[in-house]
């Protein structure tokens, strides 16, 4: 790495995607700025508050456990048009994960754990008031000119600069394409007392107290509730609050009870997504690359896979475990989950705000018709579909097995069947030597893992996984670490298969035997080391 190089990477933007990707970044061994624009951190209000289970397994590995044990858990969502229940959906989870499917804290207080991480991780040096003017890079790095005339040499970059991004996207010479929603949506987190209400997500439409529009009303710590209606154009948040209008509205949902206004504010949602989300040595993550519309927690929820699948990447290539075309992998991937986020979330929205008369009558029917019955209503009521890790199943990464396919979509709140490409389960393990560790996707973050079932002996298929690449590299057989047999069901592993699974924990291969020159293939493919056309050996 070049001398003049100051920080191995410079992470744009200290909001939440910014400091996991920091954080992520230093676990991996690099050093790492985290420049932002604003002269302080400003915890005010819930703004991103749904966190998932895999979301919060990336936080417990950076030792942010307390997120998870903060936040409150809620496995149920409601739907209801009117006064009347449409439908309700639990998560189910296809492993044993000790993890909680959901949990809703404050953005504030997300911010809080992450910052004192990172305040124990001498590998990260923070800037506050700096904000970036200008970009340029060269074959061996990248300079971040700030406002206040510093500049910042690094190898790097990840810009994760929020919403209000553009000044990176436009140094980098990039688009923005998509929609932006006319209407627009109230939200108050208010502290009462409602009892019933506290371990349940609450979706309205058309309820007597915000007729024609919706509500969502979510649980917090501390007997809080967040509250989003949506309310028209050129709603007018100072005028309601002085006629009286805004109390009016919290009473009509909790009726004659005390609370505290403990933040308001006015969004109008947008659905875009940049048009590359890697440019040279800068990748973008989060509300930089993407903006979504909030209905099914897909924001923050996909910005943190984003510093996931950055951070991996950069340090191998960094580290010289992977050649640079890693790197590429992460447009072609996080791109994809961004896409599809965006046309899940632009469907809701426009069940949610149709853009014409005959809209409007087709979800009115659609609402008729789903009265009564939950199965029908499930399927035709979209209300938003939670956010779900995206399957890397057409990645170049990925090495395809036909008798492990992808089964498409699962229904809403399931995982689907492990597959190449999907995230695996998680699972109770037990390694010989590693009391630090107890289920599986800790020790798959520490590098590639070889998992090989069946009584066979994994020295071979190991070796030649060792010797496919100098990436760090843990094989294990499933049946020496699952003595309880959990592993190896939520895997539904079948004797002799060897799988291959990648830092961020998706799957990279399920070989059907365990055959060294099988593994070969499918470690270099998983690294970026052989093109997605190259042969593979017979019977692959």
């Amino acid at each position: 790495m070049d001398t003049a190089l100051t920080h191995a990477v410079a992470v744009i933007g200290a909001g939440p995607v910014g400091q996991t990707t920091a954080l992520l970044l230093a676990r991996w061994g690099l050093r790492v700025i985290l420049l932002d624009r604003r002269p302080e951190r400003d915890p005010i209000g819930s703004k991103a508050i749904c966190q998932q289970r895999d979301v919060l397994d990336v936080w417990a590995t950076l030792g942010a456990e307390a997120i998870a044990r903060e936040g409150l858990t809620w496995s149920t969502a409601r739907t209801y048009n009117r006064d009347a229940e449409l439908f309700s959906w639990s998560f189910a989870d296809a492993g044993r994960s000790p993890l909680p499917p959901y949990v809703n804290l404050s953005q504030a207080r997300t911010e809080e754990i992450l910052d004192t991480r990172i305040a124990s991780d001498d590998r990260i040096e923070v800037g506050w008031n700096k904000e970036v003017t200008g970009l340029r890079q060269d074959d061996d790095g990248v300079s971040l000119e700030c406002a206040d005339g510093s500049v910042t040499r690094a190898a790097y970059a990840v810009a994760c600069s929020g919403a209000r991004g553009g000044g990176i996207r436009e140094l980098l010479g990039l688009d923005f394409p998509g929609l932006s929603f006319e209407d627009r949506f109230l939200i108050c987190d208010i502290r009462a007392d409602l009892p019933g209400w506290e371990n349940e997500r609450r979706f309205y439409f058309d309820p007597p107290w915000n007729p024609g529009r919706q509500v969502l009303i979510h649980p917090c710590p501390g007997s809080t509730y967040r509250i989003d209606w949506q309310v028209p154009p050129g709603f007018d948040l100072a005028a309601e609050e002085a006629s009286g209008g805004l109390d009016r509205r919290i009473r009509q949902i909790i009726g004659d009870r005390p609370y505290e206004i403990v933040w308001r504010s006015v969004y109008r949602f947008h659905s875009r997504v940049v048009d590359r989300m890697r440019v040279g040595r800068v990748l973008l993550a989060g509300d930089c690359a993407h903006l979504l519309a909030p209905f099914g927690a897909r924001g923050l929820n996909s910005g943190v896979p984003d510093a996931e699948n950055a951070a991996w990447k950069i340090a191998f290539v960094a580290n010289g475990w992977a050649p640079p075309e890693l790197l590429e992998t992460y447009q072609a991937e996080r791109h994809a989950a961004a896409l599809e986020n965006l046309e899940i979330t632009t469907a809701t929205m426009r069940f949610l705000i149709p853009q014409d008369e005959a809209g409007w009558r087709a979800r009115r029917e659609i609402l008729d018709a789903a009265a009564g019955s939950p199965a029908t209503a499930a399927a035709t009521v979209d209300s938003g579909r939670f956010a779900e890790p995206f399957w890397y199943v057409d990645s170049p990464l990925t090495t395809p097995e036909p008798g492990r396919p992808f089964g498409g979509r699962p229904p809403k709140g399931h995982a689907p069947a492990p597959a190449p490409g999907v995230i695996t389960p998680d699972a109770p393990v037990t390694i010989a030597g590693r009391p630090d560790v107890s289920r599986l996707r800790q020790i798959v973050r520490e590098g590639l893992t070889l998992l090989v079932a069946g009584d066979r002996d994994t020295g071979s298929p190991g070796d030649a996984a060792r010797r496919a690449a100098r990436a760090p590299l843990t094989v294990l057989g499933i049946d020496d670490v699952d003595p309880s047999g959990e592993l190896a069901e939520a895997l539904a592993a079948r004797p002799g298969e060897s799988w291959l699974i990648r830092p961020d924990a998706h799957i990279a291969a399920i070989l059907p035997d365990a055959d060294p020159a099988r593994v070969t293939a499918a470690v270099r493919r998983a690294l970026a080391m052989a093109s997605p056309g190259d042969a593979l050996p017979a019977d692959v």
